[in-house]
């Protein structure tokens, strides 16, 4: 892939328009330099690391209990490549940067970066200046990103929200979790209705065990579903205060990710006018693809019709 790039960049250098040339010969200089090589291999290496729990974190139905074990492996093993993965990284770099003929730089010479003046930059070695200001700096990123994400108090919530899954016959169900979930909003629950959830969740977990109609759920959202259809939400509305809580929590997260992402692509330089209303209808329609895919083109041309003739008709 990196041989093709080169190639593609080098027959623009010499062929392709004048603008063209000199985009093509900045970028050689850039892909052919140690530090790109160095930057390639670094984030290839932080983002082996974290793909699992990205991947996990990113599916709408989640196995919230391994995600956070991927949480605390991706941890570890940043923080165990900060301490020992420098000289396997540079020897990795190394032998790319010979394979491909790139210069490699001595790390105990002076760092010298081309663009900034040498007056005011203050004089490191290569080794300071990959190790420390790239190397280092970059894990220390991201393990912070990932403690100020996941810190003790959501992935205790999370865990306790786990309890609530109802696949293998409620195999996950802790009633002690389940309290300390509740008590995470004293909003919702006050003290006198800690006590009460703690005597309807043992009148929960027994009738929906013995109940036939529970016994092929595999998600939180189907149990509030199910809750709903058999009318038990009102039997134990704690329990599906709970339940609601947890749908929401998911949401709140990866969806919103998604959704701030999405509005850079609807809501682009050209759409900079585009109102509120119309904006959150087509981050709607951008987001849930596979439910609009379903819809079928002549409901929505007879739903325009008939809302047409009405408005005609008033």
């Amino acid at each position: 892939m990196y041989n093709s790039v080169i190639d593609v960049l080098l027959i623009i250098e010499n062929d392709g328009l004048v603008e063209q040339r000199g985009q093509a010969y900045a970028l050689l200089n850039s892909l052919q330099s140690f530090e790109f090589a160095f930057i390639l291999h670094l984030m290839k290496k932080i983002m082996g690391i974290t793909n699992a729990l990205s991947e996990a974190l990113q599916r709408k139905d989640q196995d919230i209990v391994n995600a956070m074990g991927l949480v605390k492996v991706s941890k570890q093993q940043l923080q165990a490549t900060r301490e020992d993965g420098w000289d396997f990284l540079l020897d990795d770099v190394c032998s790319f940067c010979e394979k491909h003929e790139i210069i490699i730089p001595k790390m105990d010479e002076i760092f010298i970066n081309s663009g900034r003046s040498r007056r005011k930059v203050q004089q490191i070695t290569n080794l300071h200046h990959y190790r420390v200001e790239l190397f280092c700096a970059e894990i220390d990123l991201q393990l912070q990103e990932l403690n100020n994400r996941f810190n003790e108090v959501n992935m205790e919530l999370l865990l306790c929200m786990a309890c609530l899954n109802p696949s293998d016959s409620f195999a996950a169900f802790d009633k002690k979790k389940l309290i300390r979930l509740a008590e995470h909003y004293p909003c919702e629950f006050s003290k006198l209705d800690i006590l009460a959830l703690d005597i309807e969740l043992d009148t929960y977990i027994n009738d929906l065990k013995s109940a036939k109609e529970f016994l092929d759920l595999r998600k939180i959202s189907d149990l509030a579903q199910r809750l709903v259809e058999t009318k038990r939400d009102i039997v134990y509305p704690l329990v599906y205060m709970l339940l609601k809580l947890a749908l929401i929590l998911p949401v709140a997260t990866a969806t919103v990710e998604r959704a701030f992402s999405a509005m850079n692509i609807v809501k682009n330089r050209l759409r900079n006018r585009m109102g509120d209303i119309w904006m959150n209808d087509c981050l709607v329609t951008y987001i849930e693809k596979n439910i609009l895919r379903e819809v079928q083109n002549e409901k929505v041309v007879n739903r325009y019709q008939n809302m047409k003739t009405r408005r005609e008709q008033l």
